[in-house]
């Protein structure tokens, strides 16, 4: 069995000022909010966060934004945070822009023990300043190092006591590969059940590569609701 937390506070008290984490997550879909919540609350501050946005204003990462918790911001686009926007036109935050497809690949290959990989993504771009390219059949491709950290924070759908991790639908985005390149990753989540419980097949993320657990409630928060009249 892994460690079962009772209380997110508890859940992320080994955070500490200056770690780095990823969180999971696209725009507000699948996003840990109870372990984001927490951390606002800890005040843990100078965190480097890799994920592929940054909330929205008043939610998900957007909270540790605004509280300027975040000392560096390595994602793929602003989306529809306008502090973010604030944060990196004035210079109060150091940002990391990605292609989206290299920031998946770029965690993938980290949680599996990728030091690099090369890729035509940001080929002739600013992206490509100071990193080593070369030549396969005639195509230039660009070298990228793998992302790993500290903490990752995933949200999950089912998890039974060993860590065993099902997301849902969509809401599994980033959330697989984000959970195998963290050196501690801590999964919150909406079901839990005992061992044997969940049909081995349907595992997502095995539990090798989790080592702690939470059960919370989430809102679940749109981030564009568009209806049809």
């Amino acid at each position: 069995m892994k460690q079962i937390y009772t209380s997110f506070q508890e859940a992320v008290q080994d955070i500490k000022d200056g770690s780095t984490i990823m969180v999971g997550g696209f725009g507000l879909c699948g996003i840990p909010e109870n372990l984001i919540l927490a951390l606002v609350e800890s005040g843990v501050k100078d965190l480097t966060v890799i994920s592929n946005n940054c909330g929205v204003d008043d939610w998900g990462l957007g909270l540790l934004m605004k509280n300027k918790q975040i000392k560096k911001m390595i994602g793929s686009y602003v989306g529809e945070n306008k502090e973010f926007e604030r944060q990196v036109l004035s210079g109060e935050i150091e940002v990391e822009l990605v292609p989206q497809g290299t920031l998946a690949e770029k965690i993938r290959a980290g949680g599996a023990g990728i030091p690099a990989f090369y890729t035509p993504a940001g080929v002739g771009t600013p992206i490509a300043e100071g990193k080593e390219t070369r030549v396969y059949n005639g195509k230039e491709y660009l070298l990228e190092e793998a992302y790993t950290a500290d903490f990752s924070l995933v949200r999950a759908w089912k998890a039974d006591k060993m860590g065993n991790l099902i997301y849902n639908k969509t809401a599994q985005n980033f959330n697989p590969m984000i959970a195998t390149a963290g050196k501690i990753t801590i999964a919150e989540v909406e079901e839990l059940y005992e061992i044997g419980e969940l049909a081995p097949d349907q595992i997502h993320t095995p539990s090798v590569y989790v080592q702690a657990l939470i059960v919370g409630n989430q809102e679940k928060r749109i981030e564009r609701k568009t209806v049809k009249n």
